[in-house]
């Protein structure tokens, strides 16, 4: 039997709305501005394939701002045998007539086995097999274990682990409960960055202050896991969290030292924390690593309560804490089963400031049961942050509902749904009901841009200026800014 060829793929998504920012990301969005993220597990599906004598392709149409005839050309060359899409809500119906339009057409590749992966997938699977012509469906974040499970499967070698969906005659099935306590994290091969052309994603992206910059993900996916909005608990729920050893995580910070990345953000949910967290900044120190590469991450805002660990943090080469804020409003953070308290918020910024570290924070607006004084109260506290200056900076979007989660299922029970026309969850509009009208909310989320671009907190970043990097970054951030503002008018 011939080798088999696995392609992972993003076809363009062409748009007038801009650029799809699909790739590693909770939260889609169209981007003005284009952001490309290394996708982390698909980059580790594509490792691991290849590790277990599969041949891969690595086609990412959207990083490579090919055409979608440009694309289909060289697929059709490629010829693969497995063909895997990442997928997620706002798209998934686009990814439906991709892959209908090759199966129904006469190319080579009519023949391939489709795959689809993503939150969107595993919270409905049997949707897309009802309505394309896709081959597998996997309901699970697990992508590099359950692609190999797939192609083990095609190879005549091994038999489905659980979580895989498929069509069997007219019928849908499934291969049994998805269980990630299954996969060790440790068991799987530092990711081959060669192979998944890391330098397509090591420029366009606004968390790098320092380029070239590259992604590393040491948990699946965050310790907490528990927040109502949130879609990747939908593929990583949070009691059955999972980290690699300190050790691997070195060893990965030390190859991509050695590519010359120059800043790495860490993108499991939350950064893991106690021992794990001090061995790795040790090992940081200890290996010289602090020294040639910034580190960033997502943090929980109640997660360190230790102003040493921050110290060692910065010590150890971390730059910018990204900190989930989401509301100042009380209500809305126990809702949302945030697990923190409004009072927990500043004294956790300004610790982590005080400690030379870069805080980021991120707000959303649109929640069903806030009034306009309600997002009004979230606005005056990010100002009050900046002004005290404990905040570097902010993200500002939409809450929208993905299928799936906590949140997406309360407004199904309440009638809170605007529209269930999936490719309107894009953050471009509101989708759940609330007081504020459209416009309204969209003049919010300008707003709270707006709330921190002050003559005071200008001057404050002309001043910090050190050195040609930290212009080149405050020139993207300052690009960024407009371009979100732009999305949201």
């Amino acid at each position: 039997m011939k080798k088999l060829k696995i392609s992972i793929s993003y076809p363009p998504l062409e748009s007038p709305k801009g650029v799809p920012l699909l790739s590693q990301n909770r939260q889609f969005q169209w981007f003005s501005d284009p952001t490309y993220i290394y996708p982390m597990i698909p980059a580790s599906a594509a490792t691991l394939l290849k590790e277990n004598g599969y041949e891969v392709f690595w086609d990412d149409a959207i990083a490579e701002e090919l055409s979608y005839h440009e694309w289909l050309k060289r697929l059709e060359k490629e010829n693969p045998d497995i063909i895997a899409f990442e997928t997620k809500t706002p798209v998934i119906k686009r990814h439906w007539e991709i892959i209908n339009g090759i199966k129904n057409s006469k190319f080579k590749i009519q023949n391939s086995k489709f795959i689809l992966m993503g939150d969107h997938a595993t919270a409905l699977p049997e949707e897309s097999l009802l309505n394309s012509k896709v081959d597998y469906v996997l309901a699970g974040g697990d992508y590099d274990f359950m692609l190999l499970s797939i192609a083990n499967k095609l190879a005549g070698t091994a038999e489905l682990e659980g979580g895989v969906y498929y069509r069997d005659g007219k019928s849908v099935e499934n291969s049994g409960k998805y269980d990630p306590s299954k996969h060790a994290l440790d068991d799987l091969p530092q990711i081959d960055r060669r192979l998944t052309k890391w330098e397509l994603y090591a420029n366009k992206n606004g968390n790098f202050k320092y380029t070239p910059g590259s992604y590393v993900m040491n948990a699946r996916d965050c310790w907490w896991g528990k927040c109502s909005f949130c879609s990747w608990t939908t593929m990583f729920p949070g009691e059955k969290c999972r980290t690699r050893s300190a050790q691997k995580a070195l060893d990965e910070i030390g190859e991509l030292v050695n590519l010359g990345v120059k800043e790495i953000m860490e993108d499991s949910g939350t950064l893991p924390i106690g021992k794990w967290l001090e061995d790795f900044c040790e090992g940081m120190i200890e290996k010289g690593y602090s020294e040639k590469v910034k580190i960033s991450c997502n943090m929980r805002l109640n997660a360190i309560r230790d102003f040493k660990i921050y110290k060692l943090m910065k010590k150890a080469g971390f730059r910018m804490i990204l900190f989930g804020l989401e509301s100042a409003n009380q209500n809305t953070l126990d809702k949302i089963n945030k697990n923190l308290k409004v009072e927990e918020i500043e004294p956790a910024l300004k610790m982590c400031k005080a400690a030379g570290l870069e805080p980021h924070i991120t707000v959303m607006a649109g929640y069903p049961w806030e009034k306009k004084e309600d997002v009004e109260n979230t606005l005056c506290f990010v100002k009050k942050l900046f002004k005290k200056g404990y905040v570097d900076s902010l993200q500002a979007t939409l809450v929208i509902p993905y299928p799936g989660t906590p949140l997406y299922k309360y407004c199904r029970e309440n009638n809170l749904l605007l529209t269930e026309d999936y490719a309107r969850f894009d953050q471009r509009e509101p989708v759940m009901k609330t007081e504020m009208s459209p416009d309204e909310l969209k003049k919010m989320i300008g707003k709270l841009y707006r709330s921190f671009v002050t003559p005071k907190f200008l001057a404050k970043k002309i001043t910090g200026i050190k050195n040609w990097q930290d212009i080149k970054h405050i020139s993207r951030a300052g690009k960024k800014v407009l371009g979100h503002l732009t999305d949201f008018s």
